[in-house]
């Protein structure tokens, strides 16, 4: 495989996948885009967990929140609504993550392993944004949505290369201050 400068940017933005183990819940980011949570049925229904957590709010470009959208997804899909939790406050990333731990607390669901199905570009940014809010004892999984912008093609346009280095941008600033806390509870 070819190597560029830019690999390093590769790595911090995409998340090495790794063959997926049965898991608690399946948790999907909020978002306007159906990929994520097909790929979430499809898990799903491989019965890799038990439960599915889409989890969003108010979006602009969709009419109901991300949570309906994403759920209306799954029930079309054939995933019982028993199995789809609901999350539909979110505003960002780290009220996905939040309000999700909360929703996973309230329905006394053990979480010892969880999958997060996100788009590949945004796959380092969810994975620390989960870690930090959910226990530092929770394995996470990555199964990610390369259909558009994947480590293989994201330099090849102008929008994939913003996408990448945006979210690049994002992962510096949103993590910054929380290094120091990592590692006092590391040591």
């Amino acid at each position: 495989m070819k190597q560029y400068p830019f690999d390093c940017i590769t790595q911090l933005v995409f998340v090495k996948e790794e063959e997926l183990l049965p898991a608690d819940v399946i948790l999907v980011p909020g978002g306007s885009h159906t990929k994520p949570m097909k790929i979430a049925c499809d898990l799903y229904k491989s019965g890799l967990a038990p439960y599915i957590l889409p989890s969003g709010g108010d979006n602009p470009k969709l009419t109901i929140t991300e949570w309906e959208f994403q759920r209306d997804i799954g029930l079309s899909l054939g995933i019982p609504k028993e199995a789809i939790l609901k999350e539909d406050q979110a505003k960002n990333t780290f009220d996905n993550a939040r309000n999700s731990w909360q929703v996973l607390k309230e329905h006394n669901i053990m979480v010892i392993r969880a999958i997060i199905v996100c788009k590949s570009f945004f796959s380092r940014r969810a994975l620390m944004t989960y870690q930090t809010v959910f226990p530092s004892n929770i394995v996470f999984q990555v199964k990610q949505d390369d259909f558009r912008i994947s480590k293989n093609n994201w330099f090849l346009n102008d929008q994939g290369i913003k996408y990448v280095l945006t979210e690049a941008e994002k992962i510096t600033k949103y993590f910054g201050h929380h290094i120091p806390n990592w590692v006092k509870q590391l040591s």
